[in-house]
């Protein structure tokens, strides 16, 4: 059994106020029944009506804190009254129609109505004390209403208080999760920022680097091939330019439809993008198993950059100026393979380390792919990515799990 109490900032000094009027109150109803009944409507009350009821009223100042100690009082008092002879009825037994009230209020409903039951067999009981013909009386049956009624509306009062703080507390952790949900969305889309911005930055300058380089080196012994070179770092810095123009004006937009977007880099521009590492100087081979299958959009933007970032490593990691590209379209999958013959040990680590690795990993993941990187074998470093087709059905599922390639590479360690 628990007794349930709120307590509101401010509010202790109203309610001792109300309650110390109520007992007032309820005091003198309970002198004007008892005058009513037994003196024949003269205002005349024997001093033992006035103690008792006196002291039962006082007490209800204290019911909030103490309620089946105020309860236990009144029953006690009309109990008393009832055994000189007084026959209170409702009014003049208010006392112990609201303590009950209160019990009720305040407590769950099996102690509630248990207490009701105590309180009537009490104050009947007295009764037959003092008179066993009055067991079937009507002063009998009021009783057991009068102490069932302030039982019923306690309960109901409590149930809907319960309610309505049952009410506030959803709406409350359904505002935290509202809020949780939006930081959790301000997360991923820095996250998504962080990627596009670390492969579209990376790679171009990674390119502009590679040219400048060869750039320097033809000044001395090829003068007549620097034009190339600079034009070559002209081109890239200025898809560079381009790229981040589309990422910032999408970051500016209130809304989706705010401004037109330029196309979405996907599969369709890998040529292009196998033709400007070649004008940096890494040759890549292609080679192309199955038939070519369309990828969802955020798959297909996943895959691009997933192969700009692989050979983006190569061209800076690897030393060599040479690497492979294998496209392998399975019924459901698409699996991308990068690999070169550079060193098989991880290259000295620089500022931003590792975070290439990482952003593929979270390509793949968020379109329900995987990536898995390591030096191979034989020497070199292979990156493999398995994204899902654009195709494939839930009928297809169970298929595609037999037709899901080994994943080379033993472990995801290496280049940035």
């Amino acid at each position: 059994m628990a007794v349930m109490t709120v307590k509101r900032p401010g509010s202790q000094a109203r309610t001792r106020v109300v309650d110390v009027l109520l007992a007032a109150l309820v005091f003198l109803l309970s002198m004007l029944a008892v005058s009513i009944v037994h003196e024949e409507h003269r205002i005349s009350i024997r001093w033992q009506a006035v103690v008792l009821l006196g002291t039962s009223c006082f007490a209800l100042v204290w019911r909030r804190r103490h309620p089946f100690g105020v309860l236990a009082v009144a029953i006690s008092c009309s109990a008393i009254l009832q055994a000189l002879g007084f026959r209170e009825g409702p009014l003049g037994t208010s006392s112990v129609i609201l303590s009950i009230y209160t019990v009720a209020a305040c407590t769950d409903r099996r102690t509630t109505w248990t207490t009701a039951g105590a309180t009537a067999a009490v104050l009947v009981g007295a009764a037959l004390a003092t008179d066993p013909r009055t067991w079937l009386s009507p002063d009998n049956a009021a009783t057991l209403a009068w102490t069932a009624l302030p039982a019923a509306v306690g309960d109901g009062v409590r149930s809907r208080r319960a309610y309505v703080v049952a009410v506030e507390e959803r709406a409350e952790h359904a505002e935290r999760t509202r809020e949780q949900e939006a930081r959790q969305r301000v997360a991923a889309e820095r996250m998504r920022i962080a990627r596009e911005l670390h492969d579209v930055v990376t790679h171009h300058i990674a390119l502009i680097n590679a040219q400048a380089g060869v750039a320097v080196h033809l000044v001395e012994q090829r003068p007549e091939h620097v034009l190339t070179a600079l034009e070559g770092i002209r081109d890239v810095s200025q898809s560079a330019l381009d790229e981040l123009r589309v990422t910032v004006s999408l970051l500016r937009q209130p809304d989706e439809t705010a401004a037109p977007r330029d196309p979405t880099p996907g599969m369709s521009h890998v040529p292009d993008l196998l033709a400007s590492f070649e004008r940096a100087g890494l040759a890549v081979k292609q080679t192309l198993s199955g038939d070519p299958k369309p990828l969802a959009p955020a798959a297909d933007l996943a895959a691009y950059r997933i192969i700009q970032e692989a050979l983006t490593n190569v061209r800076k990691h690897s030393g060599v100026d040479e690497a492979r590209l294998d496209l392998s379209y399975l019924p459901n999958w698409l699996t991308i393979t990068v690999e070169d013959d550079g060193p098989s040990q991880p290259a000295p680590s620089d500022p931003g380390s590792g975070h290439g690795l990482i952003g593929m990993r979270e390509r793949a993941g968020t379109v329900g792919g995987r990536v898995k990187a390591g030096p191979r074998a034989e020497g070199g470093f292979t990156v493999t990515a398995e994204l899902p087709l654009l195709s494939a059905t839930a009928e297809d599922s169970a298929a595609a799990d037999a037709d899901e390639p080994a994943v080379k590479g033993t472990t995801e360690e290496g280049r940035a």
